[in-house]
């Protein structure tokens, strides 16, 4: 099968036609009502054992086929890491006009794996005494609604808040189909649902919502007086060495990057990359990074380097909720990170999707084995459900790759 389009197929970089737009974006931000439901390990998955280079052999294979299933990602890149030894496996291409192979240094939207960065700001600044897990945001944030305000920064990090959801206000959408590369006031987000209440009481039951990390990130704001770009630089990006990484609010993607595509056949891929401005997402899911930066994030975060052991017991009280997508094996959640129980073992971490893009980033407890696994299209349950399904069996036998490293 060709890796590029036929000559007479158009590739388009400009925002998309609005009837497929707004599919996409409904099915993207009305997602978020899926996040709660429980998850459990797929089934039929391979059995994932074997030698090192055999079980990456068996994975480069099913990338191969992931590639060329309908509706599948033009390409995808797993980053496979134990301790300073680094292996790539992937599939396809980063840009079907030039062929090119996807690399670690590519950037990419991460789409809601950027949740996890502002778990990482949040709990640091727990760390440091500067926040505090069960204060309540009406103390911090004044003007939000007083309907809110007995929620607490612990309750934001699980998604246990009921906080409406406003990525999928009317308005919101209207605004953003009318326009899909619009500027948001990225600080003014929650003002699309402020007369709104709750969903349920604040602690009582869980549902994933893309408000939850924007309070987060004004939480964060409200308390140090800096911007949360800037808390992003002090707190993740310098320590850890992150040159690629950012929170722009703009569309344009920095070079070079892995293309993003919606692929709905029988239509030919249509490039999404730079559709959407970043403004509408913003600290729930706006950032742009690479999978090498990407890979020293999760393996810092997952372990506790970034915070404390105590920030860190806090963290990983689970309690059951699915990331969405639902991520490889059985799906728990903890304050801005989530367990996977897979076949294989246990690593924690996020997922994301967004027009053109599916992310999952997990490490180990320990954070000296990790996974970085990037597709240049959208799969969740609302988009493709089957694919999706397919897609956390691969994940689930990438974990069993890398948890098995040294059977042989």
């Amino acid at each position: 099968m060709p890796l590029t389009p036929p000559p007479q197929t158009r590739l388009h970089p400009r925002p998309r036609p609005r009837a497929r737009l707004r599919r996409s974006l409904v099915a993207l931000l009305g997602a978020a009502c899926l996040g709660g439901l429980l998850v459990a390990p797929t089934a039929g998955a391979a059995d994932g054992s074997g030698s090192h280079d055999g079980g990456e052999r068996a994975l480069r294979r099913q990338l191969e086929e992931l590639v060329t299933t309908p509706g599948g990602p033009p390409g995808v890149i797993v980053v496979l890491q134990r301790g300073e030894a680094s292996r790539v496996v992937r599939a396809g291409v980063a840009d079907l006009e030039s062929g090119r192979p996807i690399e670690p240094t590519d950037k990419m939207r991460i789409a809601s794996t950027a949740k996890a960065f502002s778990g990482a700001v949040a709990l640091r600044l727990v760390q440091r005494g500067v926040l505090d897990l069960d204060a309540r945001i009406g103390r911090t944030l004044h003007r939000l609604p007083r309907a809110w305000r007995s929620v607490t920064l612990r309750q934001l990090l699980n998604h246990t808040s009921g906080l409406p959801d406003y990525s999928e206000d009317p308005e919101f959408l209207e605004l953003l189909l009318a326009d899909p590369r619009r500027t948001f006031d990225p600080r003014r987000l929650l003002d699309f649902v402020r007369d709104e209440p709750p969903h349920f009481p604040p602690g009582s039951e869980y549902r994933y919502s893309n408000s939850d990390n924007i309070a987060v990130a004004l939480m964060a704001e409200a308390a140090t007086h800096l911007p949360y770009e800037e808390l992003l630089r002090r707190i993740v990006e310098r320590p850890l060495g992150l040159r690629d990484t950012s929170l722009p609010l703009g569309y344009e993607m920095p070079e070079p990057f892995m293309h993003g595509y919606a692929v709905d056949p029988p239509e030919p891929p249509e490039d999404v990359s730079e559709a959407l401005s970043a403004s509408g997402v913003w600290a729930s899911g706006g950032i742009v990074s690479t999978p090498r930066d990407m890979t020293r994030f999760i393996r810092a975060y997952a372990s506790g380097k970034l915070t404390s052991a105590a920030a860190l017991r806090e963290q990983r009280r689970w309690i059951e909720g699915a990331s969405e997508p639902a991520g490889p094996g059985r799906n728990t959640a903890g304050l801005g990170i989530f367990r996977y129980s897979t076949r294989c073992g246990v690593v924690l971490g996020h997922t994301g999707n967004f027009p053109g893009y599916t992310q999952l980033i997990a490490a180990t407890p320990d954070g000296r084995k990790s996974l970085t696994f990037s597709l240049t299209t959208q799969i969740n349950r609302t988009t493709k459900p089957d694919l999706l399904a397919k897609l956390r069996t691969i994940e689930e036998n990438a974990v069993c790759v890398l948890l098995r490293h040294d059977h042989g």
